[in-house]
């Protein structure tokens, strides 16, 4: 028994004897909640319509049949599963793409979905350590929503309350045992609480892709969007050169010469039409020399204590400052044209200027002029597209100035994060563990935009050297080298 102090109506305080305990822990209880009757009526006629078209309608068309068949016979069902398939199969001739769409992968992912995800999805959860126990209750994430490509499928799941995709990231590796994939990525969502995971069936990129095709029309080039490749899931790889620099790095061997060729062979077009110019910086005098007739300017290693090389990137960043002074005031977007063509600076190992080049002199010009080029040249139709094997930091220190990077075989997992930013292994990006076979991994890299953060798995046509024959038969079909050459 105890006693409490309360107002009377008069204002004052009266000892009011109550039977609670003033020790005792306070007793959360959750409020009543009262839902309006006509709000309860509209819902519970939503979920019986939803029931009705999921089960309801199932078992009609199914009691339909068994009328049919006990009336007619089997005939008029025979007739009508016969023309359901041979309707079916005339659109996948017809319009292969739609039919999957609308038929083909939606089947596929529903069976997927009971038979490989529903199916393990308690195990594997388990194993991994993705659920959680408390009081005797165990709590498992949600399965929400498969979804099916040609190579792979998206899993939409539900975290736990507390969970982070980066407790998914780690435990990728088990969930792609689990499930029987060849890996897994883990993908934001634009809705807090839930993530995508995408699961590879298979690869897409074992083969080697020949050249693609020469465009016809100058016009037909999207410079934001120049075909090079393929993505994983089957999709033209698009990359993109006007408003951005790109920085590749791969070991001895990656098919870093494919990225490049496959750059050149994109915009060969508007080269040929006067809107795109491509000034290659060669240091190994190998890889681009082949096509240098190409080229509108082609700068090479040397003992000239000048630099050819150097001077190439000097005056590129001369007249990107002269072409900047030219449109400040009058325009804000770049458009190519003849008179101020756009300019794609083509550098194959790069780290050769940036760090190894013997000459102290030579590299402190070059990496002021990169540096120019680099951060103003995007705005006033100027690419930087740079190459090299060595992905530390001391070797490049520009590297932060690239958006746009790829990240071919590299030798070690750290590297991965060096060239693509920290936390993109975890997120799928092994690039480490492309094969050094070249039929299977070269030309294979993993791509990190600057619009997104998930990496994406491309890999480059091959260019044959008889691929940059042809280019240079159609460039320049009437003068060899018409390219100045800095020397």
């Amino acid at each position: 028994m105890s006693w409490s102090i309360r107002k009377s109506r008069l204002g004052e305080n009266v000892a009011v004897e109550t039977s609670e305990d003033p020790f005792r822990r306070p007793r959360w209880e959750p409020p009543v909640l009262h839902m309006p009757m006509g709000l309860l009526l509209l819902v519970q006629t939503f979920q019986t319509l939803f029931f009705a078209v999921r089960h309801c309608v199932p078992l009609g068309v199914l009691g339909g049949a068994a009328w049919v068949v006990h009336v007619h016979g089997w005939l008029p069902v025979v007739l009508v599963v016969m023309a359901l398939i041979v309707g079916l199969t005339g659109w996948a001739l017809a319009d292969r793409a739609s039919f999957l769409r609308w038929v083909g992968w939606p089947a596929l992912a529903r069976c997927r979905r009971t038979f490989v995800y529903a199916r393990h999805w308690e195990a594997v959860m388990t194993m991994t350590g993705l659920s959680r126990s408390r009081k005797g209750r165990e709590y498992l994430p949600t399965l929400v929503r498969v979804r099916c490509r040609a190579t792979s499928d998206l899993v939409l799941v539900k975290m736990l309350k507390g969970q982070t995709p980066e407790a998914w990231e780690k435990s990728a590796v088990g969930l792609a045992h689990g499930f029987g994939a060849v890996l897994v990525r883990v993908r934001a969502h634009k809705r807090p609480g839930r993530v995508w995971l995408e699961f590879v069936r298979s690869d897409a990129l074992k083969t080697p892709i020949p050249a693609l095709p020469l465009l016809e029309d100058a016009t037909e080039v999207d410079l934001r969007a120049v075909p090079i490749g393929r993505q994983e899931d089957g999709s033209p790889w698009l990359i993109r050169l006007l408003g951005t620099h790109v920085l590749m790095v791969g070991a001895t061997g990656s098919g870093k010469g494919s990225i490049l060729w496959s750059i050149v062979r994109g915009v060969l077009e508007p080269m040929r039409a006067g809107l795109v110019e491509v000034w290659a910086v060669d240091p190994k005098r190998m890889e681009l020399s082949y096509g240098r007739p190409l080229f509108e300017r082609y700068g090479r290693y040397s003992s000239d204590p000048s630099g050819g090389m150097v001077q190439l990137l000097e005056d590129a960043a001369a007249d990107m400052n002269a072409r900047a002074a030219r449109f400040a005031g009058k325009t804000r977007t770049f458009t190519p044209s003849v008179e101020h063509p756009f300019r794609l600076v083509v550098v194959d190992e790069m780290a050769f200027l940036t760090a190894y080049c013997p000459e102290r002199d030579l590299r402190k010009r070059a990496e002021s002029a990169l540096a120019v080029l680099t951060t103003q040249g995007r705005s006033v139709g100027y690419c930087v597209v740079g190459a090299q094997q060595d992905a530390r930091k001391e070797v490049n220190t520009l590297r932060n100035l690239f958006p746009d990077r790829i990240a071919l075989r590299l030798d070690e997992d750290e590297q991965v994060d060096m060239v693509l930013g920290d936390g993109s292994r975890d997120r799928g990006a092994f690039a480490d563990q492309i094969s050094s076979d070249p039929v299977i991994g070269a030309g294979v890299a993993f791509v990190r935009l600057e619009t997104s953060p998930d990496p994406v798995r491309v890999r480059a046509a091959y260019v044959s050297d008889d691929d940059i024959s042809e280019m240079v038969a159609l460039a320049v079909p009437l003068r060899p080298i018409p390219f100045r050459e800095a020397a």
